[in-house]
């Protein structure tokens, strides 16, 4: 597999690269290249903002040696995405004096880049911001697609907007400092790329599990630039989630309902939530008759080997997490919406679905 970079094209009515390869965040023209004012503030997190904040600072300044230039670093975790903390980034735009032209670079995984991206949403009425993931997560999925937001007490992404970003820059080599059990969790979604468009993906997948769990860079390249093709596509088509962007969420509603039950800063991450909600959404589609058991058991046993989980975790009561499903952003009037499959590379949205077979699907 080759090394070179990859560029995704996303088009739209506002359009955007991916750039995917390792060493780019050293690279100032890259990064200064959808510029357009002389204000700039990177976010990152106490995790991330030690290893590769005062690098990317460096490559704006000599790209830019006249933009003036912040820092905004918060606590690190899915717990601080936060109503507070984002009015700590809109007060260091205040602070630095950003305009209309100002950018954004949100520096790290998921939490940096929704909570970053929905503050440049949001700074006189919009403003730019450019996504620098530093996790596989965030580099196919958050950061793609112009979905940003902040969590509240009673749910995941609940208070937030669509915003796209003028840039994605994904440096490959950030992966190298991601623990294990963080390259796992981004597997998981790469995994639903496969789960709900692209079945030949999977036994890709298969056959370069070692790889990518050694964190090879052009196994992982390539798994990015194949997933983020997929996102862009299926984005491009539905900007907003008024229909197919829906498809994207497979996994979603199980997922986010564990997440907030078992609180944000405890339990699974959001890749191990999004892992078991995948075969829990697989399970459901069994019980309604839309799938196969063969089916769900060959998904099952590829998340086991790339060592993500595949059960409940021990406490967490049926009933409890159906009443997080019952404000998931998904659900509507009418009753619970969820993405199923009818197996490997097709999935659909279902309306209406009857919450005995939910518990059913969660009881097992």
């Amino acid at each position: 597999m080759s090394t070179a970079p990859h560029i995704v094209a996303v088009a739209g009515n506002a359009p955007y690269r991916i750039h995917i390869g390792a060493g780019l965040l050293d690279d100032g023209a890259l990064l200064t290249a959808t510029l357009r004012g002389r204000h700039a503030l990177i976010v990152s997190d106490a995790n991330v903002a030690p290893l590769y904040a005062k690098r990317v600072e460096a490559a704006l300044r000599t790209a830019q040696p006249d933009l003036r230039i912040a820092r905004h670093v918060i606590d690190a975790g899915e717990a601080e995405k936060t109503l507070a903390n984002f009015g700590g980034v809109i007060d260091a735009l205040a602070t630095l004096g950003a305009t209309r032209d100002a950018c954004i670079y949100a520096l790290g995984g998921g939490v940096m880049g929704d909570m970053a991206g929905f503050a440049a949403a949001c700074w006189m009425r919009g403003i730019d911001v450019v996504q620098l993931p530093t996790t596989l997560l965030a580099m196919v999925d958050s950061s793609v697609g112009g979905k940003t937001a902040v969590d509240i007490p009673q749910g995941k992404n609940l208070v937030g907007a669509f915003h796209p970003p003028r840039a994605v820059i994904a440096d490959t080599a950030t992966l190298r400092s991601l623990p294990p059990r963080e390259l796992r969790a981004g597997l998981a979604e790469v995994i639903k790329y496969g789960a709900i468009v692209d079945a030949e993906f999977l036994r890709w997948l298969e056959a370069h599990c070692d790889a990518l769990l050694a964190a090879d860079d052009a196994a992982l390249s390539a798994a990015i630039a194949r997933s983020c093709t997929h996102k862009a596509a299926i984005t491009e088509r539905d900007p907003f989630e008024h229909g197919e962007r829906a498809l994207l969420n497979f996994g979603h509603t199980f997922g986010h309902a564990i997440e907030a039950e078992q609180g944000y800063a405890h339990g699974f991450n959001h890749g191990e939530a999004v892992a078991v909600g995948m075969l829990l959404a697989a399970n459901l589609s069994v019980v309604l008759g839309m799938a196969s058991d063969t089916d769900t058991h060959a998904l099952r046993g590829l998340l086991q080997r790339f060592g993500l989980p595949v059960e409940l975790p021990t406490g967490l009561m049926p009933d409890a997490l159906l009443t997080h499903m019952r404000l998931d952003k998904k659900a509507q009037a009418s009753g619970l919406r969820f993405v199923l499959w009818n197996g490997p590379g097709t999935a659909s949205v279902v309306k209406d679905v009857d919450e005995a077979a939910v518990l059913q699907a969660l009881r097992g």
